[in-house]
């Protein structure tokens, strides 16, 4: 398959995938989990409540017209909207927009385009609010009919939002008069922010997880606290220093860790391997060898590739090659992982009960390096087993193949992901009441 192009290759696999079933939701009790909505409605009368809910209404926009050209991010807080305006509670929205200044309003990452796009899929005009604290959003939440929503403008036009002030975290509550609070925002609970942490401390009612959340939280932190086994983490990416806590965390929990992408040639400089003209990251090829060495000691099968692709130049035309890992030319670097890994790592994940995946094995941007990475997100569509992906890379690459809904779980956050599987505590879920 080594002459097909990306888009022959996705077609293939959509194919083959339709013949699949699609996996089934498994999940194991996380430990310490976190009031949700149905447990929220057992302890407030939802009907006669203010619910401040911090949404991640981050959508990108086209550079053409200005208008939405991804809704995903809407479509996905439906679920949880629905249910808390089906409850009559009065609902107000927190998000942000980009990384504005933090210095007051900013058009271009102002929330006024969302609002057409989102009354539509709520089945409500939502009100816009010129502003997320002071008198505008006491005047425009005062007025609130039971079941109504109000969108606030963009928390981050305030620097009190990134550094967590108390007073803007107070604003937020009072200003808004929330008498409960709702986070669905994963791909920011691992951000202390005002919105997500600091502004729950001023509310007198529960903080609970939204629908999202609460599945992030149930997959990730089910496949670490209590994972159906063989359990095997797939990490690749570019850089091995974005990686090492979480394999230094998943040496202690995985019984099989495959590694790709670009970090793996830190890892053969730690073997003494030359890598050509390979990314390698000098100053932590003693860390790789470390990771090595732990992995051996605690029994834990850490597995490099035995074979890459390897180019002449960084372009999507360049002259390229498949060779083993101990003969990469001089001046060549690898940018995929080869056919013998590919082979390798799909029975691997054959026999696995749980797969959790982040990062890609090359650079799939380009159809010639693309062929490792896809054939990882089909060796997870066809396994039965629970399948999580995380990390903008890996879905983007699951989305191009069109096999993202063959998958258990696909996570909303790269970040907070990554921070879970770590076994950190996120900031945003910390904040949330225990159920």
């Amino acid at each position: 398959s080594a002459g097909l192009k990306v888009g022959e290759m996705v077609m293939m696999r959509g194919l083959r995938a339709g013949r699949q079933s699609v996996r089934g939701f498994r999940s194991s009790a996380a430990r310490r989990a976190k009031l949700g909505l149905e447990g929220l409605a057992q302890k407030v009368d939802l009907s006669k409540a203010r619910v401040l809910i911090r949404l991640d209404l981050n959508v990108p926009f086209s550079k053409e017209d200005g208008s939405i050209s991804d809704d995903t991010r809407l479509r996905a807080v439906v679920p949880t909207m629905n249910f808390l305006k089906s409850k009559g509670a009065s609902v107000v929205v927190a998000t942000h927009i980009g990384r504005p200044k933090g210095e007051g309003f900013e058009e271009k990452y102002s929330v006024g385009p969302i609002v057409g796009k989102f009354s539509e899929l709520l089945g409500t005009d939502v009100i816009k609010v010129d502003d997320c604290v002071g008198d505008a959003v006491k005047k425009a939440t005062d007025s609130m009919p039971q079941g109504s929503v109000c969108l606030l403008e963009n928390v981050r036009f305030y620097k009190g939002e990134t550094k967590n002030k108390d007073d803007f975290a107070k604003a937020l509550a009072t200003d808004t008069g929330a008498t409960c609070y709702v986070n669905d925002a994963f791909g920011t609970a691992h951000r202390a922010h005002a919105s997500t942490e600091g502004v729950v401390k001023h509310i007198a009612g529960p903080a609970a997880a939204g629908y999202l959340m609460e599945k992030e939280l149930k997959y990730i932190k089910g496949a670490i606290d209590d994972p159906d086994r063989p359990l095997t983490a797939i990490l690749g990416g570019a850089k091995v220093s974005t990686k090492i806590p979480v394999i230094e965390s998943m040496l202690d929990k995985c019984d099989t860790i495959l590694i790709g992408g670009g970090m793996i040639f830190t890892f053969y400089k730690a073997q003494g391997l030359s890598v050509g003209a390979s990314m390698v990251e000098e100053d932590l090829v003693a860390t790789a060898g470390d990771l090595l060495a732990k992995a051996k000691a605690k029994g834990v099968s850490l597995v490099l590739p035995s074979d890459v692709v390897v180019a002449s130049e960084f372009k999507a035309d360049a002259k390229h090659d498949t060779v083993d890992v101990a003969n990469i030319p001089d001046g060549w670097m690898g940018l995929d992982v080869g056919p013998n890994t590919v082979a390798a790592f799909e029975n691997t994940i054959a026999t696995s009960k749980t797969v959790v995946w982040n990062g890609p094995m090359g650079v799939f941007e380009m159809d010639a390096f693309a062929i490792g990475t896809f054939a990882i997100a089909d060796a997870l569509a066809s396994v039965n087993a629970t399948t999580i992906v995380g990390g903008g890379d890996s879905v983007a690459a699951v989305e191009m193949t069109g096999l993202a809904d063959k998958m258990s779980h696909i996570s909303t956050g790269g970040g907070a992901s990554l921070e879970l599987l770590e076994g950190k505590e996120l900031p945003g879920v910390a904040a949330l009441n225990e159920a």
